[in-house]
């Protein structure tokens, strides 16, 4: 049956299920934000080839935590804005609690959970039925691999200018245009079927992008291939057009 946790027993599960992870690794937090203790289970889990996806809402992610997901070529990241469960889960465990994955929770606060065992008959149903609503919260959650570029009107101006040198007459013209898919670094590696910090690395050899200040920023040269700054409820990032697929083939 499900087993009761107290805050430094939610702790130790959650590191042990990450550990513990084989195939899939769900964590689901509206607050998150990494321990170095959580980062080195999860590069763990990138060399072992395991599946993570992490839901997070409620507050914009650090551009550091940010950074430091896109690096990770098997972790997949989404924003759910009404989001308040807190789920931790591999292919055998779950904990459902009211902790966050984030370092003053789990330094500071009481907190109180359960975890279920997958493995364990009389605790597979309630296993199952948690299961149902998480792949509705990641059906219902935004992909952040993958952004579209809004509608954007585009000013074309002609200007004629008479035989005489006479005054010359702007005519601006508005029209309604759609740009093509915008990819994040993490969506853009998974098409070329690289890690994201490879992508970064390419993207810095060919001078497309630099590092300032711990954060990559777009070069002028990235800029004309169409590449953009975002900055959105996830916070700031540089988003990539569909186009450079083919050029980095």
């Amino acid at each position: 049956m499900p087993k009761y946790l107290r805050t430094s027993g939610i702790t130790a599960e959650v590191e042990g299920l990450i550990r513990e992870a084989k195939s899939r690794l769900y964590i689901i937090s509206p607050y998150l934000k990494l321990s170095d203790n959580i980062k080195e289970l999860l590069n763990d889990k990138e060399r072992e080839k395991v599946e993570v996806r992490i839901v997070f809402g409620k507050q914009e992610l650090n551009p550091t935590e940010m950074s430091y997901i896109q690096t990770l070529k098997y972790v997949r990241l989404y924003f759910s804005k009404n989001l308040h469960a807190k789920c931790y889960l591999n292919e055998k465990k779950m904990i459902i609690c009211s902790m966050n994955l984030y370092e003053f929770s789990q330094q500071h606060n009481r907190e109180m959970g359960i975890l279920i065992d997958n493995e364990i008959e009389v605790d597979r149903p309630v296993y199952d039925d948690a299961w149902k609503d998480i792949e509705s919260i990641i059906y219902n959650a935004t992909d952040f691999a993958y952004v579209e570029a809004p509608k954007e009107k585009v000013k074309v101006e002609r200007e004629t200018t008479d035989s005489n040198s006479q005054k010359q007459e702007a005519v601006t013209q508005s029209s309604t245009t759609l740009k093509g898919k915008f990819l994040s670094a993490t969506g853009l590696s998974k098409e070329l079927g690289i890690s994201a910090k490879d992508l970064h690395h390419k993207f810095e050899k060919i001078m497309w992008i630099e590092k300032k200040n711990e954060e990559w920023h777009l070069t002028s040269l990235g800029k004309s291939k169409g590449a953009e700054m975002k900055k959105g409820q996830y916070g700031e990032y540089i988003a990539y057009p569909d186009t450079v697929i083919k050029e980095l083939q």
